[in-house]
């Protein structure tokens, strides 16, 4: 009768040090992996289709999620947006808005035009890694490397990436984006 009991009392211990650690990496990861302007960033997706988890990845290797970063290329904000690049991204969506460089500090307005430039690369490219390249070393590169019959062999994907930051930046991404879907179930669109 002893041993009965002593057997059941380690599996209770047993069952209480893995919630607490199940609870402890949950914690770690949503730490990790925090959401943060929730609704500007469901409002976005929802308007443009693109998937939420993409864009928390986005701004988690962009900025941290820093309102105020600036990157060593002037590039702004939590989406990391450079000046001309928003001027085009205004242009293209012809709402006529008024917004300079400095706005791209206001997360509503960098969330906007970032989730927005996702969404055209993604229409244009078809996939989210070559769309990434796109956001990361801009559409002409990406235009030339698919023209490359080193680089795509089919003129839609890429068989490698020939800037190495932005292969990193990629794979990264990529990866952030699953662990964001994995940890919140996040809304996802067909494109």
């Amino acid at each position: 009768m002893g041993l009965i009991f002593l057997s059941a009392l380690a599996a209770s211990i047993i069952l209480a040090v893995s919630a607490v650690l199940k609870k402890a990496e949950e914690k770690y990861y949503t730490s990790a992996y925090p959401l943060k302007y929730t609704e500007l960033v469901e409002k976005y997706c929802k308007a443009y289709q693109v998937d939420e988890a993409l864009v928390y990845a986005v701004i988690k290797n962009e900025s941290g999620f820093q309102p105020d970063a600036v990157s060593s290329v002037d590039a702004r904000g939590l989406m990391q947006i450079q000046g001309p690049t928003l001027e085009w991204a205004v242009f293209r969506e012809r709402e006529g808005m008024e917004v300079t460089e400095d706005d791209l500090f206001d997360p509503e307005v960098n969330i906007k035009y970032g989730v927005y430039l996702l969404s055209l690369f993604l229409d244009e490219f078809l996939t989210q890694d070559v769309a990434l390249c796109a956001y990361h070393a801009g559409w002409g590169n990406v235009k030339k490397w698919l023209k490359d019959p080193d680089y795509s062999s089919d003129g839609i994907a890429l068989k490698e990436i020939p800037f190495g930051d932005t292969s990193v930046y990629v794979s990264r991404v990529l990866e952030t984006s699953e662990m964001y879907q994995k940890l919140y179930s996040l809304e996802t669109y067909e494109r």
